[in-house]
């Protein structure tokens, strides 16, 4: 055998590993991790998630909380595991299609992460504190209006999409509000429910429970109309901005270089998971929605949110900006 032939053989050897690598995948427990605390709505779509992987793929699969950041430090974490197909983010839209234009992070979300599946989308619900004097979102922005500064807001951390719903809201409307973080969107609605903070704009996961319960009071929806899972609210939309929408989803995202058939291969799980029906009520029941998209799918909407959210954070950080400057003139 010549040279040439004798490296193409070298490198076909050396590439049969990986082919039957993803042939076999998975061949042992597989990690989806969740970056934020447990109890919140992305920890219910992970471990939801989990179950029906087992189920589908035979292998176990655990769910790791690695909170902080608004998610960041937990996405950070998949980013820098190996590219095996033995661990994956349960991604949402804050830490890849916003903070990028927000903050500097640590990696690439586009360059550094490969979408596999959106599992589930879901819109925020305005919850206060059941001793705070407002009764609708006309009413706390008149009260915030009032009281400049006074009033403080729970979220799922610094980047977070509960974060910048709130950052949206004061500038759509004058207001100046006082941000807490927390390290997951539980903390942040148990805050609320102990009247340690005074709202928050929390996932419909989080929020409807208590509402329900009676523990907090329900004001607003961030959906253009009005939520089916909660007929009587309405939403900013209809009350105090115009055009307000916010929508966050959960997402199974890979390490960058996972190969594509482990992708695909886990994609063709997503998508029958979105069609099950108990996945279907265990979202209902969360007040959230299953979602079907492919890895190319999922890709572009991430393309389009960017495209979208980055004038809008440039809108909020200048407006942020020139609030401080006036406070500090004081």
């Amino acid at each position: 055998m010549n040279v040439l032939g004798r490296m193409l053989l070298a490198l076909g050897l050396l590439a049969a590993p990986t082919a039957l690598h993803a042939q076999d995948w998975p061949d042992r427990t597989i990690t989806l991790l969740v970056p934020y605390a447990p109890g919140g709505y992305t920890d219910l779509v992970g471990r939801l998630t989990a179950r029906y992987m087992e189920k589908t793929l035979g292998k176990p699969v655990i769910v790791e909380n690695r909170a902080g950041a608004g998610g960041i430090v937990g996405t950070q974490a998949v980013v820098t595991s190996a590219p095996d197909g033995y661990t994956f983010c349960v991604c949402s839209i804050g830490a890849i299609s916003i903070a990028p234009f927000a903050q500097k992070i640590p990696y690439d979300p586009v360059k550094d992460l490969a979408p596999v599946g959106i599992v589930s989308s879901i819109v925020q619900a305005v919850i206060v504190k059941k001793d705070l004097p407002v009764k609708s979102m006309a009413e706390l922005v008149a009260y915030a209006k009032a009281n400049p500064g006074k009033l403080n807001y729970g979220s799922s951390g610094v980047g977070g999409l509960t974060h910048y719903s709130v950052e949206l809201f004061e500038a759509r409307t004058g207001t100046h509000v006082v941000h807490i973080p927390f390290k997951g969107g539980a903390p942040s609605t148990a805050a609320v429910i102990s009247g340690d903070v005074d709202f928050s704009f929390a996932n419909m996961t989080d929020a409807l429970p208590q509402i329900e319960a009676g523990t907090v009071r329900g004001i607003g929806v961030t959906s253009l109309g009005r939520s089916p899972y909660l007929p009587d609210v309405p939403s900013l939309n209809e009350t105090v901005a115009p055009n307000f929408l916010v929508e966050t989803w959960n997402a199974i995202m890979a390490p960058a270089k996972t190969p594509d058939a482990i992708i695909n291969k886990l994609s063709d799980v997503l998508l029958k998971m979105a069609d099950d029906p108990e996945i279907k009520e265990q979202m209902r029941k969360a007040g959230a929605n299953t979602v079907r998209t492919t890895p190319a799918q999922f890709r572009d909407q991430i393309a389009q949110e960017m495209a979208q959210w980055k004038p809008m954070v440039a809108e909020i950080m200048a407006k942020e900006a020139a609030k401080e400057k006036a406070q500090a003139a004081k």
